[in-house]
């Protein structure tokens, strides 16, 4: 069975920081690209950051470059999102998004930044 666990989301305020994680079983791990992506409140999901299994390219959307560091453990079939120096309009829920011959979502992790 496929599962894709997100933690780590909150409350913050503005400029603080989070570290998501999510936690995958049932598939081969190190062979998947692996992404964040984000719904903010009454908008659609977008693409936030992603990092490949082989070569550990990563792609940023430009609004989080500098601010967001996405890292994985094949070992632990574990993926990463740091968010640092976060602001209001990062205000969403997170989704972990597996994909090469198929795509697999998480549940979501809500972060919150607000004062």
């Amino acid at each position: 069975q496929v599962q894709l666990v997100e933690s780590g989301g909150g409350l913050v305020q503005p400029g603080g920081s989070l570290n998501l994680s999510c936690a995958a079983s049932g598939f081969d791990f190190s062979s998947y690209t692996m992404s964040w992506y984000r719904r903010p409140p009454d908008m659609q999901r977008e693409l936030v950051v992603s990092i490949r299994s082989n070569d550990r390219t990563t792609y940023y959307v430009d609004s989080v470059k500098g601010r967001f560091t996405i890292s994985r453990d094949n070992a632990k079939s574990t993926v990463w999102l740091q968010m640092n120096s976060l602001k209001p309009e990062d205000t969403a829920t997170y989704y972990c998004y597996a994909h090469f011959l198929r795509g697999y979502w998480g549940q979501g992790a809500q972060v919150t930044v607000s004062a």
